[in-house]
């Protein structure tokens, strides 16, 4: 404690001296297998809050209370303590940053190595850029370590190993403000970790072998840089050593050996490798060395104690030997940072705006998106972090900020603009009359000989090339449908490093919401070019160097068995009972389902085997309410007994091993909040967004019952239902919720926003039935919800209807189904087709029969079985089928022959 107080006054006194004090103290306590812990807490960081608010995540144990002993150090609201040893696992959470694993992986295990985390917090709880503030050089997180992998959220954790004078070092800059993160994240905390050797074999295999598949991870190779020791810095920082220098080295270095030697005879003779306290009051050689070590301090000038050079880089002719060995990633750290500039004017709300839409196409695992503010662009150090710099600032950018835009791009930067007033490159932007805020029609190159058009709202502006000369440097990707075919979006390149900038002068970032405001037709027309509009902002981010496709399909979840009426609950437990096998399965060819009482981490979810939890107690889910969905269910048998899931393969799949033994008064239904193989009509994807209703329902049909002998007409049953669940809420009966024959939900005729599969199977003289139906309710994007239409009723009615929810809905369509079965049983389909044709799109519609050039019919109705009523001009009524080749359903329909 002496030795220590002694180091904490001269640390008080000289203040960067304390660099020694860390130094030595991971030296000496490195091989006692404890570990070291930079963290930052509240003011005057008070030891309870050491251990009540930092965690250790990755950790076995969380760490104790923290002693006075344990603390080395205190500087304002950074301290740096020792504790016990901190063991990494779970290693298959974390996302692999390294390539060649023995490489780096086996200097973990060496005596100069530590292997360490860092946790990186946002500076606001929003999204603006994280700012550092020093007045000294800073000390770039990755220029120290390697990285090794990384564990994404708030707050974000980095894995990897550094020497122990780079570990001392990164520890050095934090306690003092100087270190930054090159995600641009605050640092929080530095602990380091032990790995053990079964966890470290693990970690190999998991990692990426070759240089080719740690690039598919959106990362960077580079050489690392080497941070001289303490005393090496000392020697260098004057050109040289001096006579009292040099006695103090040797006399440090003495006291460092001896200390290490005393500590592996204390661990030899124990047998373990635990921590003892140093020997320095009982050790005369050490009180000799150190005394001397103090004394000759003590008159030493503050002019001869040299603080670390803060912007040491590294001499690349020092550590080139390692260029021919050893490869490590340039740290990115965590994904790559996209900023958004909505400038000086514009807020919070324009970057959400923009934030949201950029979101929704990129890959949310591989980059960040933070907002840029005018403050930070000429002092926050963000050009050497980021990815991609999102201009949406409708005011004039200053020229000191396009000047550092323009040195951004220098540095192989990208730029999209998006309706901001930026240029360069021999480009100019001039208002044109008639253009603003309208919509029209703009034609996008894809690719070679691949153009797509779409409507889109327009700034007003457009592109002009100064001079002719300026052809080949700027190229056209989007132009107006219109004789002026004024250039929309151009793409330019600047510097000779991979700088780019693709510039728009149309709304690609429009927000939803905002249609609210358009007229009728403006929202029509905007909404039926949504999903293209997400294309085309996709295809410029891939441009631009962005993937744009998720990297990882979400994890599948286990299912719980809910239910609306308990009794019924009760009778299909005992049906259960006595129908599972000894391991509690019941088996499927598509999905076998293992009924488990209780949910726990080690249950195995496969897409071909899937637990179910049977005793879900408190059950509770952010997307889904049993509550909201009983209140809502009022039927006798259907979908009494809930198989629900956060995430499946598809729901159709679920109730396969079920269908035909369950007993016919427990009425099934499978629902999801996500599926990543949806299924659609004749093979094709369904797209399973969050915010759809996505369920499957089994019911039975007798063969013999009037709707047993129509049985296509369940198609048209289940979409009616969907229809009449929302319009028939008091007050939603105007929504413009439709039918398209044969299972289609649409808005209006304009837009599809969900669909219906059956899979029915006919056993003695019943139909087993599986029901499949996926609408969207709160999913505004790619296309179309429900909720949206609700918000343009609101507007255009002045009426103020809440927006729904699908818990509720998959429960009234339930309930709906039903009673339109029923109806159907007891009247035939005279009994329900003029509710049918009520809410379809097809009255006087005309189609084509036989193929795209044939003969026009007007559709006047379905028939008996449910297929479609046509009438030429001047003939019969007569049935039509589909063709069986087309995609969509009303294209080419035949007269099939006549028996």
């Amino acid at each position: 404690m002496l030795i220590t107080l002694c180091y904490l006054y001269l640390w008080a006194r000289w203040g960067t001296f304390s660099a020694g004090l860390i130094r030595r103290t991971v030296r000496r306590l490195h091989r006692t297998r404890c570990s070291f812990t930079f963290s930052c807490s509240g003011p005057g960081c008070p030891r309870q809050s050491l251990h009540q608010t930092h965690r250790f995540p990755p950790a076995r144990k969380e760490p104790p209370r923290h002693s006075v002993e344990s603390i080395c150090l205190r500087a304002g609201n950074k301290v740096f303590f020792t504790d016990e040893t901190q063991f990494l696992d779970d290693l298959n959470q974390w996302t692999l940053l390294i390539v060649s694993p023995p490489i780096y992986l086996g200097k973990i295990f060496e005596s100069e190595h530590i292997a360490f985390l860092t946790e990186g917090i946002s500076s606001q709880e929003g999204s603006s850029l994280p700012i550092t503030c020093s007045t000294k050089k800073l000390v770039k997180w990755s220029d120290y370590c390697s990285p090794l992998a990384f564990k994404p959220g708030e707050p974000y954790i980095l894995f990897a190993e550094a020497s122990i004078d780079n570990f001392s070092s990164l520890g050095i800059a934090f306690m003092e403000d100087r270190l930054q993160m090159d995600n641009g994240m605050v640092p929080h905390k530095i602990v380091s970790v032990h790995l053990r050797k079964s966890e470290l074999e693990e970690l190999e295999q998991l990692a990426p072998s070759t240089e080719e598949e740690a690039k598919a991870s959106n990362v960077q190779l580079g050489v690392p840089t080497q941070e001289p020791t303490f005393e090496t810095a000392v020697s260098n920082c004057a050109g040289g050593d001096d006579q009292e220098v040099q006695e103090e080295k040797c006399k440090l270095k003495k006291a460092d050996e001896h200390h290490e030697q005393l500590e592996h005879l204390s661990e030899k003779e124990s047998g373990s490798g635990e921590h003892h306290h140093l020997h320095l009051s009982s050790c005369h050689e050490c009180l000799e060395l150190e005394n001397s070590t103090i004394e000759s301090v003590k008159f030493a000038s503050a002019e001869n104690i040299p603080d670390l050079p803060d912007d040491y880089g590294g001499n690349f002719e020092d550590v080139g030997y390692l260029a021919g060995h050893l490869k490590r990633v340039n740290l990115t750290g965590k994904p790559p940072n996209i900023l958004i500039y909505v400038g000086s004017k514009s807020g919070k709300v324009k970057f959400e705006e923009v934030k949201s839409i950029i979101m929704e196409c990129i890959d949310i695992n591989a980059y960040t998106v933070y907002q840029l503010l005018e403050e930070q662009i000429l002092s926050v150090p963000w050009v050497d972090n980021t990815q991609l710099l999102v201009i949406a600032a409708s005011e004039p950018v200053s020229d000191a900020v396009s000047k550092q835009f323009l040195v951004f791009m220098s540095k192989g930067g990208k730029v999209l603009g998006l309706s901001a007033s930026f240029t360069f490159g021999g480009v100019q932007i001039k208002n044109k009359d008639g253009l603003t805020d309208t919509v029209q029609a703009l034609v996008f190159s894809k690719a070679e000989d691949n153009e797509i058009k779409l409507n889109i709202l327009t700034s007003g502006k457009v592109f002009k090339r100064e001079t002719a000369e300026e052809l080949g440097s700027v190229k056209s990707l989007g132009y107006l449908d219109s004789a002026d075919k004024d250039m929309m979006v151009v793409q330019l390149t600047y510097g000779n490093s991979g700088g780019q900038a693709i510039l728009c002068q149309v709304h690609l970032e429009v927000d939803v919401k905002s249609l609210s405001k358009r007229s009728p037709d403006d929202f029509n027309f905007l909404k039926m070019s949504n999903a293209t509009r997400y294309e085309v902002l996709s295809e410029i981010l891939k441009l631009l160097g962005l993937s744009c496709g998720l990297s990882k399909v979400p994890s599948l979840t286990p299912l719980y068995l809910l239910s609306s009426d308990m009794e019924v609950h009760s009778s299909f437990l005992e049906w259960l009972g006595r129908n599972v096998n000894a391991e509690g399965l019941i088996s499927s060819s598509k999905v076998s389902l293992k009924f488990v009482p209780s949910c726990n981490t080690e249950l195995e979810i496969m897409p071909s085997l899937v637990p179910v939890v049977t005793e879900v107690g408190s059950f509770s889910s952010e997307y889904f309410s049993l509550e909201v969905y009983k209140q809502n269910l009022q039927t006798q048998n259907l979908g009494k007994v809930v198989l629900f899931t956060e995430v499946t393969s598809t729901t159709m799949n679920l109730l396969d091993g079920l269908m035909f033994r369950v007993p016919q008064e427990i009425g099934l239904i499978a629902i999801a909040v996500q599926q990543s193989q949806g299924k659609g009509r004749g093979g094709n994807i369904w797209l399973s967004p969050m915010g759809a209703a996505l369920s499957t329902l089994l019911i039975t049909i007798p063969l013999s019952s009037e709707l047993g002998r129509r049985i296509p007409f369940i198609q048209h049953l289940v979409s009616l239902a969907v229809v009449e669940s929302v319009r028939s809420l008091p007050g939603y009966q105007d929504i413009d919720l439709r039918l398209k024959w044969p299972n289609d939900i649409y808005y209006s005729d304009l837009m599809k926003l969900g669909g219906v599969l059956i899979n029915s199977t006919l056993t003695g003289t019943t139909f087993h039935i599986l029901i499949g139906c996926g609408f969207n309710v709160s999913n505004s994007n790619p296309t179309i919800c429900i909720n949206d239409l609700i918000m343009e009723h609101n507007k255009t009615k002045n009426t103020q209807l809440k927006p729904l929810s699908a818990d509720c809905l998959i429960a009234r369509s339930v309930t709906v189904l039903e009673k339109l079965i029923n109806t159907f049983q007891e009247k035939g389909p005279n009994g329900v087709l003029p509710l049918y044709y009520k809410f379809w799109v097809h009255s006087g519609k005309q189609v084509r029969l036989k193929n795209d050039d044939g003969p026009l019919a007007r559709i006047v109705g379905i028939d008996d079985s449910g297929f479609l009523l046509v009438q030429e001009e001047g003939k019969d009524v007569v049935t039509v089928h589909p063709d069986g080749n087309s995609f969509d359903m009303l294209r080419n329909l035949i007269i099939p022959k006549q028996q």
